[in-house]
């Protein structure tokens, strides 16, 4: 059997659109009618017409697909894909950091569950982190779960950012002498980070973006080498917009295992089955939704 062409059959039938995150194994990227950051898909994934959406990522990834298109269906090929980082904090978690802390206001990265983020004021991504903090106007900020890109944030501002001690294991992994070592190897190579990384790395990169700025940043660089400190999913689309350039990670073995366990049978039988269904209840959502959509109107040069 034919997996993709067999999957393409079964989205048309059911009217599904199918997303992947960056992160995402190759071959399900290159089934995906969009692939994208976490955010930039869930608000795609609220545009779309179809009436069924099938997120290749993670489970929170899913349950922002649903809250932002609550009158689709969205499926989760693999219910077990979910994020460590995310899983660092509970909704009871934060209502304690929060006590700690009265009077601060809560902004969580979008890397965290439909709880926490309905008991948040406000959400952020990799990507826009810094113009939401510029555009709170209290002095106290609680950044959970990720305390590598709050202490990214802490760099262009004076406000006091209070960080939980969460963090993404993989990209937490990254450490200077690794990178020493590949630039010394490669003397002409340009490191780009992802702001989940320890400051030390921060520190030593040539340039720090998000997922989707490191596509844009590597396709107009005139650089033809890069050392690159993210998740080797990129490597797809970095390698098919740039094919003369060359491509180096980080570490060895620098892969999300939760975001590699999507196969392209579980995306066939998710849509053979419509199992896995992520949905969100009401009053959560509605808590959570209002916190993304804050982020979403504050001005890009706020």
């Amino acid at each position: 059997m034919d997996l993709k062409a067999e999957i393409k059959r079964l989205a048309k039938e059911r009217d599904a659109v199918i997303l992947a995150h960056n992160y995402q194994p190759d071959e399900i990227q290159e089934i995906a009618d969009i692939a994208g950051d976490s955010l930039g898909l869930s608000i795609e994934a609220a545009k779309t017409t179809n009436k069924v959406i099938v997120f290749c990522g993670v489970h929170f990834m899913a349950e922002t697909a649903s809250m932002l298109a609550p009158e689709k269906t969205v499926l989760l090929p693999r219910m077990d894909a979910g994020c460590p980082m995310a899983d660092m904090i509970t909704g009871e978690k934060l209502a304690e950091f929060k006590a700690q802390h009265p009077g601060a206001v809560t902004v969580c990265y979008v890397n965290s569950t439909a709880e926490v983020k309905a008991q948040s004021d406000l959400c952020c991504t990799s990507g826009n982190a810094v113009n939401v903090i510029k555009s709170i106007q209290a002095d106290r900020i609680l950044f959970v779960p990720d305390k590598n890109l709050g202490h990214y944030v802490q760099r262009f501002t004076d406000k006091e950012i209070i960080l939980y001690p969460g963090f993404c294991p993989i990209h937490n992994r990254v450490t200077v002498p690794e990178i020493q070592q590949l630039k010394r190897e490669h003397p002409d190579a340009v490191v780009v980070a992802h702001p989940e990384c320890p400051p030390s790395v921060v520190d030593i990169a040539d340039h720090v973006c998000s997922t989707s700025g490191i596509y844009s940043y590597c396709k107009e660089s005139p650089a033809q080498k890069f050392i690159i400190a993210t998740e080797t999913g990129v490597g797809y689309r970095l390698r098919l917009e740039n094919p003369e350039k060359t491509f180096l990670f980080a570490y060895e073995g620098f892969t999300c295992k939760n975001m590699k366990k999507t196969s392209l049978q579980d995306v066939y039988d998710c849509l053979l089955n419509m199992g896995n269904v992520v949905k969100v209840d009401a009053e959560t959502a509605r808590k959570a939704v209002t916190c993304i959509e804050k982020m979403l109107a504050i001005p890009r040069n706020a």
